[in-house]
């Protein structure tokens, strides 16, 4: 192969038009013919730069609003051709197709189309771009000749490469677009396919995950391994990918899945309880505490008494906004918080917040009530990956079932909520003991992860101390035995949450009436692995 000829031919068709017009303008100025379409050559014409329209190449002008413009031999006959090829060669002479050097394609907008709010599926399917990934996979597949562009931010290195190169880009340039392009494609194929699974019940029968790299991390879970952080083209909510770091150093591994629990645990508090604010500490992927209360300070507050010594360099997640009270309530003395998350912070909360410490990470999640995310989650195990519908059922007291001792209060009922809610992000085995205080409700204790359901029991129990007493316990999944549910009547507990299902259920059941202690079954089970 014989090296790349200079640039004489470029097509450019952009939706993001930032920097358009100095491109083109420094492409004529080294002798390139700009070709164009639809408001991309509006645009140029409009700043002064000559270009060809598109179907003056084509012969055939831009139909169906449109939708076909782009898709003919004149275009991707002169992208694929080899230009070392005789036959090749041949082909373009006896159709009267010219050698395209360049292709400069941005898409058009699905992502953002996506991600506003309440938006219709025919205005979704509209921003579906055709011809754009055509002209893109040609260009890139030809990359021994063609040079393909597909963000801004490659304008000025184009350019630097011709002045570097007699007008021709290098192979090695050329080789690295063609992988961005090819990459581009497939993230926003698996943004499409997404959005359209997310209309369409049931699992994938194939598994496409386009996942676009956000951030290289310093290391992973441990320093002897590498780590990525990779966005999900789905995702528009919010969530710990999608927030804006407003302050601290760069997060690791192990705060982003942190932080992510203790995010999804607010979201699901907000979700039960509009009226309160919900708070959140996690340390090492659990719940340390939780709470619902009237005001973000006191939401802090609770949710750090269910184990301060926990929640000391570990995660906290609010889901209102923090203001210099709840910040005042972050700052005290005795707390540091490796991360705090919020859908905002108030300007003199943030500067609370970054005057007590130079390092804590704070980041802004916003509050999008209309945005959506990928219903799915992954889990990947040598040789594949498990697929499962994410666990998203809210507690539904007014289903759960009376099955034994005294008749539960409103307030009981609305504390266990709370509390089943709070299980469902610990680790199974497990079990939450937590009850009301003050203005609000809040965890005491936490069993988790543990091989049997007696240890969680204990766990929980034991964390929770004298608060045990008239509290509540919840567990995500049956008790096999009684000996589970003895360990908590014994510190006293009032009343017991769990699914059922056991077939030694009679043995709780009987254990609770004869203890007086009220005992809800829920019928749905919370593991979490």
């Amino acid at each position: 192969m014989t090296q790349a000829p200079p640039i004489r031919r470029a097509l450019i068709s952009v939706s993001d038009k930032s920097d358009l017009v100095p491109f083109a303008r420094a492409l004529q100025a080294r002798g390139v013919e700009i070709i164009s379409t639809g408001g991309t050559a509006a645009a140029l014409a409009d700043a002064g730069v000559e270009v060809t329209p598109i179907d003056r190449i084509t012969g055939f002008p831009e139909i169906m609003d449109g939708r076909v413009k782009t898709l003919h031999p004149s275009v991707h006959g002169a992208l694929l051709a080899l230009r070392d090829n005789e036959a090749h060669q041949k082909a373009m002479a006896d159709h009267d197709i010219t050698p395209i050097d360049l292709v400069c394609v941005n898409l058009y907008p699905f992502e953002r189309t996506i991600s506003k709010p309440g938006v219709e599926q025919s205005e979704a399917i509209e921003q579906i771009d055709i011809g754009g990934p055509s002209m893109l996979r040609s260009a890139a597949k030809n990359f021994m000749w063609v040079t393909v562009v597909t963000s801004p931010r490659r304008y000025d290195r184009v350019i630097a490469d011709m002045d570097a190169n007699a007008g021709a880009t290098s192979l090695n340039l050329r080789s690295e677009l063609a992988a961005e392009a090819f990459a581009r494609t497939s993230e926003y194929d698996a943004a499409i396919a997404a959005f359209l699974g997310r209309r369409t019940p049931g699992l994938p029968e194939v598994l496409q995950l386009g996942y676009l790299a956000v951030d290289s991390l310093r290391y992973g879970e441990n320093p002897h391994q590498d780590a990525v952080l990779y966005r999900d083209p789905a995702s528009t909510g919010p969530t710990i990918v999608n927030a804006e770091q407003l302050h601290g150093k760069l997060l690791s591994y192990n705060n982003i899945v942190d932080a992510s629990c203790a995010l999804e645990t607010a979201k699901a508090l907000r979700k039960l309880d509009e009226t309160r604010v919900g708070a959140c500490v996690v340390k090492h992927t659990n719940p340390c505490g939780a709470a619902l209360a009237p005001t973000a300070r006191e939401a802090i507050d609770l949710g750090v008494a269910g184990n301060p010594r926990a929640a000391y360099g570990g995660i906290l997640a609010v889901n209102r906004q923090i203001d210099a009270p709840a910040a005042e309530s972050a700052c005290a003395a005795e707390r540091f918080f490796e991360v705090i998350v919020a859908p905002s912070y108030s300007a003199e909360a943030l500067s609370m917040l970054r005057a007590r410490w130079a390092g804590v990470r704070l980041l802004a999640v916003g509050d999008k009530a209309g945005s959506s995310a990928r219903k799915l989650e992954f889990r990947s195990i040598p040789g594949g990956m498990l697929v499962q519908d994410r666990d998203t059922r809210s507690a539904s007291p007014e289903q759960w079932k009376h099955a034994a001792g005294p008749a539960p209060s409103a307030e009981d009922l609305a504390c266990a909520a709370f509390l089943e809610t709070a299980s469902k992000y610990v680790a199974s085995n497990a079990i939450v003991v937590g009850g009301p205080d003050g203005a609000g409700v809040r965890l005491f204790g936490v069993g988790a992860g543990q091989m049997d359901r007696v240890t969680s029991c204990r766990l929980a129990v034991e964390q929770a101390g004298d608060r045990a007493r008239g509290a509540l316990a919840v567990g995500d999944a049956f008790f096999p035995f009684s000996d589970g549910p003895e360990v908590l009547i014994e510190a006293g507990v009032k009343m017991i949450v769990h699914p059922g299902g056991s077939k030694r259920d009679d043995e709780t059941l009987a254990l609770c009436d004869k203890r007086g202690v009220t005992c809800m079954t829920t019928g749905v089970r919370h593991f979490r692995h």
